[in-house]
Order: structure tokens, then sequence, then C-alpha cells
């Protein structure tokens, strides 16, 4: 691909701030028991440093985009890339857990501006023939970040110290801010109102919710504060919900959910996630409370459950119009229930890590089987030009289950065991890998549900509502018209696209190796009698924020 040196610019900065982004998420997972000493923290503090950061990036990922959208996509990620930088210091110097996890939450807001303002203005610097190419050496560089983040805060906590995990992020992000201020063109797009009310719901939802999981075993699960919690957290969802549905520019677009692929889709997504957050969390720690690994072999050691998301995603991507997604998320979750499963069972201190590589390997396979799948199975749900608003409605359930992943199974490790000894620890262990498993199968039970086959055309009652005013004009994250190309070049009747990136021609192959033969038609997406092809771009697209957006 000739790139203008201007092009390059673009890919190389969006690249390493998304690089920045997804590796933060995950580097502290192999530092968390160099934190817990530290600090002294309980499982309850050490939870709250990962979904402080999970939590507001993933109520504020939407939002962010349609900012940039606004005020200038390129001022709205400097603004970003400063508040991730100084909230990374803030890390680095906190004395204490309340101060460290403030950081992180001010961190999460950060990345929410700058990981899809990153990818709509690569989206906008590559004309559509270009874009996927452009798009899978985005993802190459948000993968390596996904596979390198245990590894990379492993070395840098044994090595150095685990604040150095985040001092890391600050020359970076002051020669990001520097560059992208010169070398990168400021674009604008489609004035969007931001649905103030639906964030707010949202927030108090997750934040109730995941605060009476968290405080359940310390506080009582009858006492008058988890209750309260949990209570303010229902009728906060129950309120969204009903907000959802009367508002013209709705945070999340609840009338997609009237189709089946698209609900059990993000329902698979969103437990996917918790799975693959609880095995972040708890296999590093066990590593090195267990094993007595440190920080660096305990990353290293998570290599074969990495590891075959660059092996088996791309075989699996390309099955996907063949066989359909069901038949991939339904296998994929059983084998990662069956991997989870194993260890659950086997656990103990005097389990070694040779007994566990076949369950790594064997999860890790399930997970890059349905990784693609689950996002193909949301994507083909809507009308071409909703993919946007679609892919930010995954990305954003998909973080909330990350939360609820680490929520729910430390409050069950809390309940059996603790970390007073080894055997002390793996009980906890076995509980809380045990009942990931359960969400596996969970997931495999809902993927059912998707319909089997080739994608079939939605109804048109269906279409309507989803393209409607809720669908496009909310702050999903759907572009700017001037952004929107058909495959043909010609510009999209609604004006809206994916922030990642607009459709090329037909039978691309996507960054993770999936490709649609010309001709296949979207399920839900016609416009035309016939069904109209939803082409791969947009897929790869939207799947390029699927991999920069969370952990596999």
């Amino acid at each position: 691909m000739n790139m203008t040196v201007g092009q390059r610019w673009v890919l190389a900065l969006t690249s390493v701030a998304a690089f920045m982004i997804v590796l933060d998420a995950l580097v502290v997972t192999t530092a968390l028991r160099a934190i817990q000493l530290d600090l002294h923290a309980s499982i309850a503090e050490l939870e709250w440093t990962v979904n402080a950061y999970n939590l507001s990036f993933a109520v504020l990922l939407m939002a962010g985009a349609a900012l940039g959208d606004r005020h200038g996509r390129r001022q709205v990620l400097i603004v970003g890339l400063v508040l991730f930088s100084a909230a990374s210091a803030a890390c680095a110097l906190a004395p204490n857990l309340g101060w460290l996890i403030g950081a992180r939450a001010a961190q999460g807001i950060g990345a929410a501006a700058v990981m899809p303002l990153a990818l709509s203005l690569l989206s906008t610097a590559f004309r559509p023939e270009q874009r996927t190419k452009a798009l899978g050496l985005f993802a190459a560089a948000t993968g390596m970040a996904t596979l390198g983040g245990p590894l990379v805060g492993g070395a840098v906590a044994q090595g150095l110290a685990w604040q150095w995990i985040f001092w890391l992020n600050v020359p970076i992000g002051a020669a990001l801010i520097s560059l992208v201020r010169t070398r990168i063109t400021e674009s604008f797009g489609e004035t969007r109102g931001l649905d103030y009310v639906g964030i707010v719901l949202v927030s108090i939802t997750a934040f109730g919710l995941v605060w009476g999981l968290i405080r359940g075993n310390e506080s009582g699960w009858t006492s008058a504060e988890v209750v309260s919690a949990f209570a303010v957290g229902a009728v906060a969802l129950v309120g969204f919900v009903r907000w959802e549905l009367r508002t013209g520019a709705p945070l999340i677009p609840m009338r997609f959910f009237a189709s089946r692929a698209f609900s059990a889709g993000n329902a698979v997504g969103f437990l996917l996630t918790a799975t693959i957050f609880t095995g972040a969390f708890f296999f590093a720690q066990f590593l090195q409370v267990v094993q007595q690994q440190g920080p660096l072999g305990a990353g290293l050691r998570l290599a074969p459950w990495t590891v075959t998301l660059f092996i088996v995603a791309p075989i699996a991507g390309k099955q996907v119009n063949r066989f359909g997604e069901r038949p991939l998320i339904v296998a994929g979750l059983v084998l990662q229930a069956v991997g989870y499963g194993w260890i659950a069972l086997t656990a103990g201190p005097d389990l070694s890590y040779a007994a566990m590589i076949a369950p790594f390997v064997i999860s890790g396979v399930g997970v890059s089987m349905t990784i693609p799948s689950a996002q193909s199975a949301v994507l083909r749900a809507v009308p071409m030009p909703a993919i946007g608003a679609a892919s930010g409605t995954y990305n954003s359930l998909r973080q909330l289950g990350g939360a609820f992943g680490i929520a729910l199974p430390a409050a069950i490790f809390a309940a059996v065991g603790g970390f007073a000894s080894a055997q002390a620890f793996s009980d906890g262990f076995a509980a809380a890998i045990g009942t990931a498993a359960l969400l596996a199968l969970a997931g495999a039970a809902i993927g059912l549900l998707i319909p089997a086959g080739a994608p079939v055309a939605q109804r048109a009652s269906v279409v309507q509502g989803a393209s409607g005013s809720q669908g496009v004009s909310g702050s999903q994250g759907a572009s700017s018209s001037q952004d929107t190309s058909s495959p043909q070049g010609t510009s999209s009747p609604q004006g809206t696209s994916s922030p990642q990136g607009t459709s090329s021609p037909q039978g691309t192959s996507s960054p993770q190796g999936t490709s649609s033969p010309q001709g296949t038609s979207s399920p839900q997406g016609a416009s035309s009698p016939q069904g109209a092809t939803v082409p791969q771009d947009a897929l790869s697209s939207a799947m390029v924020e699927d991999s920069a957006g969370t952990t596999r």
C-alpha cells in the first residue's frame, strides 16, 4: 500500500496511542501482587484498581466519539492524551490505594477520548480502498499490546518497581501530544447531541451493582450498604432503559435489541469478556502467590493462553461466513469453560505450571474462536449505516462485562479463600475460576439463540426501527457524512459510519482474517428487498475496535 507522508504519520501516531491505552488495561495484572504487598491492599481494593479504569472507560466511550465529532477529533484526542498522561503520573505517585483508584478512573476517562478518536482519525486519513490494510496494521499494534501487557507489566514490576508501569506513559504521552498537534489535520463529524441523562444513569447502574458485589463479603450481603447499592443500581437500570427508549439521541440504541442476533451477540460479548478478565485478574496472582513466580515469570507463563489469539483468531474469522457465527461461538465458549473448569478442579498448592499449559491452550483457543464470531453476529444484525452505533454498544457492554468478570468471581474468592496461605488462595482461586467457567457455559447457551447458518435479511420493521433516530444519530460513535463511503465510494444517505472506518470493496479481509465473498448478504442490513451486502471493511473496522478495547 502506497501511503503519503501524512498518512504514515497518522497511522503511526494513532497506533502508538491505541497501543498505550490497550497496554495499560492489562499491564497492571502482573503487577497486582506487588501493589498488594506495597500498599497493603485487600482483594476488594485490588479489584478497584482494575475496575475503576474499566467502568469509566466503558460508560464514556461513546460520549468521547461524539465530543470529537462536535469539537474536533484531533483536539479531543489531545485532551484525552493529556488527561491519560497526567493520570498515569498520579498513579505512579499514589501514596495509598484510594489515590491509585481515583487516578485509574481518570485514566479511563482519558482512554475513552483517545480510543474512538484515534480510530476516527485513522479512518478519515485513508481512502476506502486503503482502509482495510491501514486498519490491519492498527490491529496488529493493539494485538501486540494485548499479548505484551502481562509480560511488560511483569518485567517492569520485577526489574524496576510497579510505579514504573505508569511512569512509562508520561514521556510517550508527551511525545504523542506534540506530534499529534503538528502532524495530524483536524477533522469534524456530524454534530450530535450528548445523552447526558443516559451517561449518568448507566454510570449509577454500573457503579451500584459493582459496589454491591465488591462490598458484599466485607459489609455483609444483607447489610444496608450492600442492599442499597444493589437497589440503586437496579432502579437506575430500569430508568436507563426507559430513558433510552424515549430519547431521540440515545447512548445505546435499544431498538437494536429487537434482533435476536444483536441481543445474543452482545450477551455473549459481555460474558466472554467477563471470563477473560477473571483469568487475567487471577491467573497472574496464582502464579505468584502459590507457585512463587516473580512478576516477569508470571507474565511469560501466561503466553500459552494469549498467543493463541494470533494463531486461531484469523482461522476462526475465515470460517464465520462459511458456517455462521453460532457454531463457533458455542464451541469456543464450551472450550473456554473446559479450560477454566480443568484448572478449577485441579487447583491447589501442589499444582505445577506444566499441568496448566494444556487448559491454558484450550481456553485460549476457545476465546480466539469466539471473539470474531460474537462481533460479527452483532454487526451483521444491523443495517450498514448503523454499524458504528452497533460497534459502540458492543464495546461498551463488553467493557462493563470486564468489570463484572472481576467483581463477581472476586466476591466468590473472598467468601471461600484469601491471601493467608497458599491453600487459602488456592481454595478461593478454584471457586473464582469455577464461577468463570459457569459464565462461559451460560454464554454458550445464549449463543444457541443466534440464528444458524448464513445470515438472512432482517425484516423491514426491525430495519426501520434500527436505522431510525435511535440507531444512527445517537452518540454511539458514528462518524460524519464526509467520512463515509459506500463500497463504490458514494456517500451514505444517512451520512454516518463507524468511527473506525468505512466500507471498502467487498471481499476484503479483516484484520482478524475474516473475509467475505462478494455478495454475502448482511443479515439485517439490507435496504434493498434482496438484502444489501455488508462490505467486509465495515466489519473489519469495527472488529479493530474489538481488538483494541479489551483483553484477549
